[in-house]
């Protein structure tokens, strides 16, 4: 692994089933909160950036991890352009959902997803740390980019100030058993530059979940709050408030150079440095 590295040992690799259950909560909803929407909205002027810089009439996106295919529904409202849309989830039961969306799927990890097709945008939306080769992944996603292609990831940040402060005790983006791989901005640069990439654009962006399932944590362990297999982190009354406070205060932070608790950045294939990459982004 790469120095500074934080990762699972050993990684449930064969316990999937049992760790992403049916009713886990990151699978595909059609509601969402009011912190959720602005998030989205957020994301969505990001992703219309990204995809105004891709020339053609025509443009193929995949989402790693995109559920039922909410987030390629966004892209398509973005551009329509975007002819093809693919999903590869673990889901099966997102499966039906996004095929009569119009997007087509595969239900299984991406280690083992192959097809012809080369996409000129990818999508890893909170999944690289889910993995147990972020770099295997990395190369083989290479295989299906074009040569304009842009991988687009967002994922936690080990050094930040709650990462920091909730190191030794329940910090939100350990997400265990299901963050098997945890980065900071520098090792992630490195391992994509060893996978054939270049950082083209980097970004740190807020981590109100992690604020908010971290805290949590702590007023559970001094007997201030309580949760349940019934009533999780994610659905507790005190968790939508602490997570759009700390987003609030994130994103302030990160105007005056802190470093949040999520990263996004966006990969293109080394060869094609001529685009001029602007290595980092305020958010």
């Amino acid at each position: 692994m790469e120095c500074g590295v934080i990762f699972l040992d050993p990684m449930p690799v064969d316990q999937l089933a049992h760790i992403y259950p049916g009713n886990y909560y990151a699978y595909a909803s059609d509601e969402q909160s009011f912190v959720h929407r602005i998030k989205d909205r957020l994301d969505a002027v990001r992703l219309r950036r990204i995809l105004s810089r891709l020339s053609g009439d025509k443009l193929q996106v995949l989402d790693v991890g995109g559920g039922d295919g909410w987030q390629l529904d966004v892209i398509r409202g973005i551009d329509r352009r975007v002819t093809f849309t693919q999903v590869v989830d673990l889901d099966s039961g997102a499966q039906a959902r996004a095929l009569a969306r119009g997007h087509h799927y595969f239900c299984g990890r991406v280690e083992e997803f192959t097809t012809e097709r080369r996409f000129d945008l990818i999508l890893l939306i909170n999944l690289i740390e889910h993995v147990s080769d972020p770099g295997a992944v990395l190369k083989a996603l290479r295989c299906h980019l074009t040569s304009q292609g842009v991988i687009l990831i967002k994922t936690p940040n080990t050094k930040s100030l709650d990462a920091n402060l909730f190191r030794h005790r329940n910090w939100g983006g350990y997400h265990c058993p299901r963050h098997w791989v945890l980065f900071d901005r520098q090792n992630f640069a490195r391992l994509a530059s060893k996978c054939g990439f270049s950082v083209y654009r980097f970004a740190y962006t807020q981590g109100g979940p992690f604020w908010s399932t971290s805290i949590l944590a702590e007023l559970v362990r001094r007997g201030w709050a309580n949760v349940t297999a019934k009533r999780p982190m994610t659905q507790h009354p005190l968790f939508p408030f602490f997570a759009a406070a700390s987003a609030g205060f994130d994103l302030i932070r990160a105007r005056f150079g802190a470093r949040p608790s999520q990263m996004f950045v966006e990969l293109v294939s080394a060869p094609t440095l001529d685009r001029h990459p602007m290595p980092f982004d305020k958010e």
